[in-house]
Order: structure tokens, then C-alpha cells, then sequence
């Protein structure tokens, strides 16, 4: 594979990923939204079946990583490291474009959620389960669970841990079960089969954090949810926003790391 082949196929399939994913979190939380308040089991298979789509869309190209822990896992595995700066790009660059295209596909819903007072507060608000749900999440915007992850609980030990355990699942998992034949990315089973685990990762896992459980899925939208002109759009969680890219690269090299030890 060319660099420009991984880095068109990281950006195309990780904006796909993003716009799917982070489209069913629309779907569920928005007001106005046909889908909204549909729930959890939603949401873990809405990220499934992105997680397949991506797959088969971009593992011609690239190899369908999609996750910057999954490229620093296979460069453990394989020790070369050549063209990881290239996968991170495109897997950053798609992560905000697909972001960018949730916010264009639910335009309105996002106006009418954000001009809500009972959403927002304001004069005349009354007190809602959703509003004192939101205001949980400190430093969290109404809608930034729609871009990236934040806890349910605030422990930084835990958050790290949770996304740790979570992303060295999901990387065993690719490298025992996904890997095409070249050994260098996601192939037509495994994409099915990645796509499984996601949404076990999600149904098990996912509570404490909203498993990010990948760098770019995180901080790529949470870059453009800084950067839209969105009302009343609250802040960013920039505090936070370390373990979800910390805590998914260090799962990714302590996955490599076992099955280098178990398998290979």
C-alpha cells in the first residue's frame, strides 16, 4: 500500500465511521429526531455496524485501521513504524470530517435541541431527568456526547483503567481474528467479526465511559465540536479529553505486547 492509498483510505473510512457512529448518538439525543431516547442497545449497534461499513469501504485501500490504537499495535507487532504518522493523519482528518457532516445531516435537530430552554436552562426552565443528567458531565456541553465520550463518574483512574481493558479486547480481537491475509489490516471476516466485538465492547463495557476505545474517534470530533457555530453549545471537556487518547494507545500497545508474548 501507498502512503497515499493509507492515507485516502484512513481518511474516507474513519469519516465514515464518525459519520455513522456519531450519527446514531444523534439520532438517540436530539430533539426532533425520529430515533431519540431509543436507547443504549441503539447506539452499541449503531457503532457496529459503522465499525463494519468503514471496514469494507476502505480496507482495499489502507486496511481498514481506523483507530490509532489498532496502527500502533500492529507496528508492535510487526516493528515497523514507517507508516504510522500517515494513519494517524488521515484517521485524525477523517474523524473530524465525518463530525462535521453529523452536524450537516442533523442541522435542525441540533438548532432545536440547543434552543431549548428545558435543554439549556434559562428563564422559564423547569428541572428535567435529561437536564440533570447533562449536568453530570462538568465542563460538558448539552450535545458533546453526540462528538466524543466523557464518564459517567469522574475518577481518573478508573476512566483510564475502563478504557484500557476495553480497547486491549477489542485488539486482541483484531489481532487473533481480524487481520487479512497480509497481516496488515482488518479483512472481510474480520471486519464482520470486529464489528461484533465493538458491540460487545459497548453492551459491556461501555457504561463508565462510553468507550471511546480510540484516539481519533474522540478527539477529532471533540476538535469540531469546539470549532461549530453551535448555540449555546457549552464547553468542550477539555479536561477530560486526555484518557479517551491515552488510555486507547496504551490498551493498543498492551495487546500487541500479549499476543507477541501468547500467540505469535
Amino acid at each position: 500500500m501507498s502512503s497515499s492509498d493509507i492515507f485516502i483510505g484512513e481518511t474516507i473510512g474513519t469519516a465514515i465511521l464518525i459519520l455513522l457512529g456519531g450519527g446514531v448518538c444523534a439520532a438517540v439525543t436530539l430533539k426532533a429526531s425520529k430515533a431519540r431516547n431509543a436507547g443504549w442497545l441503539a447506539i452499541a449497534f449503531g457503532w457496529g455496524f459503522a465499525v463494519m461499513t468503514a471496514v469494507y469501504i476502505s480496507g482495499p485501500l489502507s486496511g481498514a485501521h481506523l483507530n490509532p490504537a489498532v496502527t500502533v499495535a500492529l507496528a508492535i507487532k510487526d516493528g515497523s513504524w514507517t507508516n504510522v504518522p500517515t494513519y494517524f493523519a488521515g484517521q485524525l482528518l477523517g474523524a473530524m470530517i465525518g463530525a462535521a457532516l453529523v452536524w450537516v445531516a442533523y442541522y435542525g435537530q441540533f438548532h432545536a435541541h440547543l434552543t431549548d430552554k428545558e435543554i439549556v436552562g434559562g428563564p422559564g426552565a423547569q428541572a428535567t431527568t435529561a437536564k440533570a443528567v447533562e449536568a453530570q458531565e462538568k465542563g460538558a456541553g448539552p450535545v458533546l456526547g453526540v462528538f466524543s465520550t466523557g464518564p459517567e463518574i469522574r475518577n481518573v483512574v478508573q476512566n483510564l483503567a475502563t478504557e484500557i481493558i476495553g480497547t486491549v479486547v477489542l485488539i486482541l480481537a483484531v489481532l487473533t481474528q481480524g487481520l487479512n491475509d497480509s497481516g496488515n489490516g482488518l479483512g472481510i471476516m474480520g471486519g464482520l467479526i470486529t464489528a461484533l466485538v465493538v458491540v460487545s465492547i459497548g453492551l459491556s463495557l461501555g457504561g463508565p465511559t462510553g468507550y471511546a476505545i480510540n484516539p481519533a474517534r474522540d478527539l477529532g470530533p471533540r476538535i469540531v465540536h469546539a470549532l461549530l457555530p453551535l448555540p449555546n453549545k457549552g464547553g468542550s471537556d477539555w479536561s477530560y479529553a486526555w484518557i479517551p487518547v491515552v488510555g486507547p494507545l496504551i490498551g493498543g500497545a498492551i495487546a500487541a505486547g500479549i499476543y507477541n508474548v501468547a500467540f505469535a
